[in-house]
């Protein structure tokens, strides 16, 4: 894959028009507030991963609309106090896995909550968690893009994204984590999924969006022909004339308009060559966020984007971003 989107110069001014509908706010504020009136019910219980120097908890809280969502708290053994705690969220079609694939932050002396994503974890890592459509649906292209399309009311990331705040409120619940130094992470749709936590949380204390998918989400259907973008495109190929209703529901749900609102200090990445994320879409968020922040830009790479070195990168940031 060469480059294939805007230069570097014109990337780095990149700002679209946002297309944000007018109750964003309150839609997600009653979002929340409904499933806020059921209760937590945050569950810890002890799991025997084999590992000597980590200890685990297969967890289960109540997301959108009560539901159980799972997921892994990992900690260090050896803690003399509350821990800062990362939350992450998984890319897309996988879950949560084992304890044993998510040992970078426990090993850096950190909490790690790791959120399971309801109805996926079939396609690179197994999920626990179904994702049960309260409201119905409407048909939709194979994948999550289109599930729920004809409403935000009923929109798969509806559901996700209220999961994730809860997955915070979880994290904070546990007496080994200190609720005042939460941040959140992930990669391409975890790094969606985080940017919309800093818009709806003003109270984390940092967020690192890797190559984040779920931003910009028009540009990217006109674009790339790489899916899971491309999931949207052929569904509005098939149904022509939902193509504007189609987009006004994703307005709802866009990265951009999330960063407009997020005040936590944040690391992003980029990989140029990205055609499952085009550098254009992240710029659009990047360039929208509203605090402090930073980006790692990896000029010949994919979507794997920086990998190991990025990885590098978020632990030397979220050691400043947590500093009491």
């Amino acid at each position: 894959m060469a480059f294939f989107d805007l230069s570097f110069d014109e990337l780095q001014q990149y700002r679209p028009p946002r297309e944000e509908p007018p109750d964003f706010d309150a839609f997600w504020r009653m979002t929340l507030d409904e499933a806020r009136a059921y209760p937590l019910d945050a569950r810890f219980e002890p799991y025997d991963a084999g590992l000597a120097t980590v200890e685990t908890f297969d967890v289960t809280f109540r997301g959108y609309g009560g539901q159980p969502i799972k997921g892994w708290l990992l900690l260090p053994r050896h803690r003399s106090g509350p821990l800062p705690c990362v939350v992450e969220y998984i890319g897309y079609g996988g879950g949560r896995g084992f304890p044993t694939d998510w040992l970078l932050w426990s090993a850096a002396g950190y909490a790690h909550l790791v959120m399971d994503t309801r109805g996926q974890g079939s396609a690179w890592l197994k999920g626990d968690t179904p994702d049960p459509e309260p409201e119905g649906s409407n048909p939709h292209h194979p994948g999550f893009m289109t599930r729920g399309i004809a409403s935000p009311f009923t929109y798969y990331y509806r559901r996700v994204f209220t999961d994730a705040v809860r997955a915070v409120e979880a994290a904070r619940a546990h007496p080994a984590v200190d609720a005042r130094r939460v941040a959140v992470t992930g990669g391409s749709q975890g790094g969606g999924i985080a940017i919309a936590v800093a818009g709806l949380m003003h109270d984390i204390r940092a967020t690192m969006p890797d190559v984040p998918f779920l931003c910009h989400y028009r540009r990217a259907t006109e674009i790339s022909d790489s899916n899971p973008y491309f999931e949207i495109a052929r569904y509005c190929k098939v149904h022509r004339d939902r193509v504007e209703a189609v987009f006004q529901t994703l307005s709802y749900f866009d990265g951009i308009n999330f960063a407009a609102r997020a005040q936590a200090p944040a690391l992003f990445s980029v990989g140029l060559m990205d055609d499952v994320c085009p550098p254009s879409t992240v710029y659009a968020a990047y360039n929208y966020y509203a605090g402090r922040k930073e980006i790692r830009v990896y000029r010949y790479n994919q979507h794997e984007g920086g990998g190991t070195f990025q990885n590098q990168e978020k632990i030397r940031f979220l050691r400043e971003a947590v500093e009491v």
